[in-house]
């Protein structure tokens, strides 16, 4: 073979292994789809932002007392939240407690959804009680929790978030979470739950 047709040889072999190589890399994106809700670790700050974020809310508002007073911001003759239908708010907590107003800055206006839950006991089971239900997570949902104390003479709030004459010794089972120590003064111990996503 003369140098001329080794060289052609060569270059005709290069152009294959290009055009080989750009196939598998244009095939290779055409089966990996790549969306805003990929897992990246873009994603994974997303995440832990938005939990720190409902972490900081719950923190503050338990140390202001304000958490425990959105617990109690419950209407025992009509046994629901004040101005929620039987399964919760679905626009946001109410803007008439701190803490509703708190998780609606720090979240929704900043377009991330969350749902609000309580859990406590009943008979040795736990249960949850739905606050906010703004619909269902995504994969890629993170979650914040905080525990707090519930005591008999708690006071409920009214609708304007004032305190009540009634305490939930006198509101009995008209309140969602029982007694579990009816000789003590621990009513019970609920774990309040915001599970937040990007809208």
């Amino acid at each position: 073979m003369t140098p001329d047709r080794r060289g052609q040889a060569h270059t005709l072999e290069a152009i294959a292994a290009g055009i080989l190589l750009l196939s598998s890399v244009a095939f290779a994106l055409q089966v990996t789809a790549v969306t805003p809700l990929t897992g990246s670790t873009s994603n994974q700050r997303i995440e832990d932002h938005q939990a720190t974020v409902a972490e900081d809310v719950l923190a503050t508002q338990a140390a202001n007392g304000t958490l425990r007073a959105g617990l109690l911001y419950w209407n025992d003759s009509k046994r629901q939240w004040h101005g929620a239908p039987w399964d919760g708010y679905h626009d946001g907590a109410p803007d008439d407690t701190a803490l509703g107003r708190a998780l609606n800055e720090a979240l929704l206006d900043r377009g991330v959804a969350y749902n609000l839950n309580v859990y406590f006991w009943r008979n040795d089971q736990r249960i949850r009680e739905q606050v906010v239900y703004l619909g269902e997570p995504s994969d890629h949902a993170s979650t914040a929790t905080w525990t707090v104390t519930l005591y008999d003479d708690d006071r409920l709030r009214d609708r304007d978030g004032n305190p009540t004459a009634t305490t939930l010794a006198d509101a009995g089972d008209a309140y969602f979470a029982p007694d579990v120590e009816p000789d003590g003064p621990v009513r019970n111990v609920v774990v309040v739950e915001v599970v937040t996503w990007r809208m």
